[in-house]
Parts: structure tokens; sequence; C-alpha cells
């Protein structure tokens, strides 16, 4: 469990990123944290591996305050993943991937093992080991990114919107991909976004922040969608101008969803037994 108690971030250009923030992040559970531009939840995640130090407040992983540890240590056992995954050019991919493993005095037959399991893990074939990041695609090295992140089996994986660089077909993929290494590692997952929809896609907790990462309502996407606690929220889910509502409608023989917009949302699967 990650706990941030009364903490708040003041730059030195006097910019107020953090203002006051007391939020709990629950064990093995996705928390998306979600809002626009500016809104300071960046900052929030990397308070968590101390790349940004709080001016005020503590932050705790299990009880610890993290402030005693050091920051190199607590980052190895940290997973993170960023936009544009962040990998080394001159090393092959095997070698990105067992880049913590090295720091940790693993050694490389060792290390290159378990790099080669943590492909299999997120999808990738061996035979993409040897090749370095500028010939793989960008979902790919997305994936190699995500594979890195677990070389050392983190508890925690921090996930700075690192799907918002690709496009749409491959970035509904590596979503699905995280949903079944969830289902299979149960990590305590912390991923930022901007996206309303890849948040209620992804979050069992969804945390919408607003300027100076105040809350401005958490919960379920299902709690969020059902009682949007104010008119921002409202607007920023889209419920108020109806975009969550959604009608069926029939189109040559299929049920196609369509969204309060008049636009469709996608189309129902047929099935064979009754409506429940």
């Amino acid at each position: 469990m990650i706990e941030f108690r009364s903490v708040s971030k003041e730059f030195d250009d006097g910019t107020v990123a953090v203002d006051d923030i007391s939020l709990v992040i629950p064990a093995r559970r996705v928390t998306v944290l979600v809002g626009s531009s500016g809104s300071g939840k960046t900052t929030l995640l990397q308070m968590i591996n101390r790349m940004v130090e709080p001016t005020s407040g503590t932050i705790e992983i299990d009880g610890e305050n993290i402030a005693g540890i050091a920051p190199v240590p607590l980052r190895r056992r940290i997973g993170y993943v960023i936009q544009n995954s962040g990998l080394l050019p001159h090393r092959t991919i095997i070698d990105n991937v067992a880049t913590v493993l090295y720091l940790e005095g693993v050694r490389k037959p060792q290390a290159h093992e378990r790099a080669l399991e943590l492909l299999s893990t997120v999808g990738l074939d061996h035979a993409l080991a040897t090749r370095y990041p500028s010939q793989l695609s960008g979902g790919q090295q997305q994936r190699v990114g995500v594979a890195r992140a677990l070389a050392v089996n983190p508890n925690i994986l921090l996930m700075d919107e690192p799907f918002g660089a690709v496009d749409p077909i491959v970035r509904a993929e590596l979503q699905q991909e995280l949903l079944r290494l969830q289902r299979e590692l149960a990590k305590t997952i912390v991923f930022v976004t901007h996206d309303i929809d890849e948040a209620f896609l992804l979050g069992d907790n969804v945390v919408i922040l607003g300027e100076g990462a105040k809350i401005a309502q958490q919960g379920s996407p299902s709690e969020l969608l059902a009682n949007p606690a104010t008119e921002f929220v409202a607007s920023f889910i889209g419920a108020d101008r109806g975009r969550r509502e959604l009608t069926i409608r029939r189109v040559n023989g299929r049920s196609v969803v369509i969204d309060g917009t008049g636009r469709p949302a996608g189309v129902l699967a047929e099935t064979d037994g009754p409506a429940s």
C-alpha cells in the first residue's frame, strides 16, 4: 500500500504542482491518476520513487516513510515505465531488459535467462532479443519497457502515460496486454493518463485530479459514472453532455451502441442465451 499524507510540492519557480494531498493507493490494484495537463499527476507519480521530493508531508510504502530509503535502492525495487519506453539505443533488447539486473550484480547468463522469460511474459518473440530498439515498432518498444520494469519482480509498477505515443490500434493492444499481466501478476500499479476512457478501462480505482493535484473525486469507474460529485467531474468524464448515456440501435441485423452525441460507440456481441 502507498499512502500520501498531507503532501505538497512547490517548485523553485513558485509553481505549486501538488497542494496538500492525502491519498491511499491500495495494494495489488490498478490506481489511475487522471487529469488535464498541469494537474500534478506526473509529479505525484514521481514522488513515489523519489525522482521528485515533496516540499512537505510524507509518503509511505507499507507503513515505511520513503524519505528514510536512499533514492537509488528505492528506484531499483519499483518498476517505472514512461511514454517513449526510454530504452538505451546502443544496447540490444535483451541487454535493455537486463539493465537493472546487471546493476543488482546478477551475472550475465542468469540476467539473460530472466530477460528472455520476461520477453515471453509481455508477448514478444525471443528472436527480437538481439535486435536494437530502432529495429522495433513503437508498440514492441513499449512492451520491452514493461519487461525491463518487471525485471526484479517489483511489487510496485509506476506507469507515466506509457501508451500515449502509439497509434490507437497498438494502444488498445497494449491496454489489453496490461490487463492480462495484472491478472497474472497482481502488482500495485499507479498509472498516469489524461484519457478518461483509458482510465475507466484500466483502473480498479480512478482518481480525478484538479489543479494542484486536488482530488476532485475518486472511486471505481462505475461509482464515478453513476454519481459524479461535482460539475467539474461530470464535465471531465463527459456525463454533463450525455456522452456516457448509451442506447442501442439495430443496423443490418447487429446491435450498435450509440452514445449521447449520436455517434457509434461499439457493437454488442450476439449471444445464444436470453439477455440478463
